[in-house]
């Protein structure tokens, strides 16, 4: 059995939503119409009733796209009303315009959780005198009202009223229900698309700020790691053409410890300018060439792979493209083949082919594989290896910088990256891209 309403207010009952009102619904729920269009066709559907002769909105947490006829309320309001001609009722008394809406205590303790609906004025408790005098004051005999919310969060307010008392029919009813429904859908999704914006924009000046950050304090370390190293290139060098003795020896000694350490962070240093720069492109993702992509980078390492005796080979096809920023997608090739070469043994090899892919959504992706004949890394290694100045092998050369900036470049992409690898028989990183 359903509750008694409080005193003065209307009992709801179910009744038909009617044919207008469903496809009103449908068309508001399909996010299509910006905010004041639905609220514009809104107020036309129930303005068309013979009994409703005025409807008004309130908005709070999302502003109508379209301001025109909206009435600004303090930091967070806005307010609009629509009336039948010749309606006395009026939002505000004594046409003091919106600006002196009503506060409606007593039905406003109702409003917040569910549709209240007054069907006479006068027949408000003695607890809603205050809301009688300001109804009355306004022309408004009958009100239907119910804030807009979705869960705890609320976006405003909509009402129905006229100037003639008498009980609101069960189908009115039943389609100001279903539309305060689509409206609070509405307005929650366009709050929700207001707050991923933010966030983004957000994000993106904090990325912005941190490259700018890198680049600036990467260039002001390259001068003086640079004086460092011309510094101590030429004490050892000055240490050789003096006699022998403990202090020329000791000299010697300890400029090449501190001509190893200035070159390593140069060599930090450079890594963090280079992938600030790529990160700093403005270059939108365009289809690459991957065999295009792949050539150049085995090319670049051609040198340092003859020097180790390491082979290169490319198994990837002619006519697959990538979606990616080439500068970004050549960097990150050049970081796992350079690895590959570095890390592996003499007569070894290092081959780059790719894989045809399906995300997670079902999209057509590309998986490019760097393989090589190394020697491997095991679980624990494998885990750790993409995070910062990490080096399992502390004799070869590198700033441990290499594979977790790359994972930032490919991300930056959208792409992804990854490896699997066997101890004493080699490892395979990949990077996955969408195809373009």
């Amino acid at each position: 059995m359903t509750a008694a309403p409080p005193e003065g207010l209307q009992q709801l009952d179910e009744g038909p939503v009617s044919a207008s009102a469903a496809a009103l619904v449908r068309r508001i729920l399909s996010f299509r119409d910006p905010v004041a269009a639905a609220c514009e066709l809104v107020a036309q559907h129930f303005l068309a009733s013979d009994e409703v002769e005025m409807v008004v909105l309130a908005l709070t947490l999302t502003p109508p796209d379209d301001q025109t006829g909206w009435a600004r309320l303090g930091d967070r309001v806005w307010l609009r009303e629509w009336l039948v001609p010749g309606s006395p009722c009026r939002s505000a008394p004594g046409g003091e315009g919106p600006e002196g809406a009503l506060t409606m205590p007593y039905v406003s303790q109702w409003a917040r959780d569910e549709i209240v609906a007054v069907p006479d004025r006068d027949r408000l408790p003695v607890a809603g005198a205050r809301d009688r005098e300001e109804l009355k004051a306004c022309g408004t005999a009958a009100l239907v009202t119910c804030a807009l919310q979705r869960g705890e969060v609320m976006y405003g307010s909509f009402s129905l009223a006229r100037s003639t008392p008498g009980p609101w029919s069960d189908g009115l009813l039943a389609d100001y229900r279903m539309v305060v429904a689509a409206l609070s859908a509405l307005l929650g999704h366009q709050h929700d698309q207001r707050l991923l914006l933010d966030a983004v924009a957000v994000g993106e000046r904090a990325h912005t700020r941190q490259q700018q950050l890198v680049a600036t304090v990467s260039h002001e370390l390259r001068t003086p790691v640079s004086t460092i190293i011309g510094y101590a290139e030429l004490l050892a060098d000055e240490a050789e053409q003096q006699p022998p003795g403990d202090f020329a020896a000791g000299v010697a000694r300890d400029a090449g410890q501190v001509l190893a350490a200035a070159e390593h962070l140069l060599a930090v240093v450079e890594d963090l300018l280079g992938t600030a720069r790529v990160l700093g492109s403005e270059d939108n993702r365009v289809p690459v060439d991957v065999a295009g992509a792949v050539a150049d980078v085995l090319h670049w390492h051609r040198v340092p792979a003859a020097r180790a005796g390491v082979t290169l080979t490319s198994t990837v096809p002619d006519g697959l493209a990538a979606l990616a920023r080439p500068a970004g997608l050549r960097q990150v090739l050049a970081n796992l083949v350079g690895n590959a070469v570095v890390h592996n043994r003499p007569g070894g090899s290092v081959e780059v082919g790719a894989e045809p892919m399906v995300g997670e959504g079902g999209e057509a992706r590309l998986r490019l594989v760097v393989r090589d004949t190394g020697l491997g890394l095991d679980a624990e290694q494998l885990r750790e290896a993409f995070e910062p100045f990490v080096r399992f092998h502390p004799d070869v050369p590198g700033t441990g910088l290499g594979l977790p900036l790359a994972r930032t470049v490919a991300e930056r992409d959208g792409g992804s990256i990854g490896a699997e690898s066997v101890p004493g028989r080699g490892s395979a990183f990949w990077i996955d891209l969408p195809t373009a």
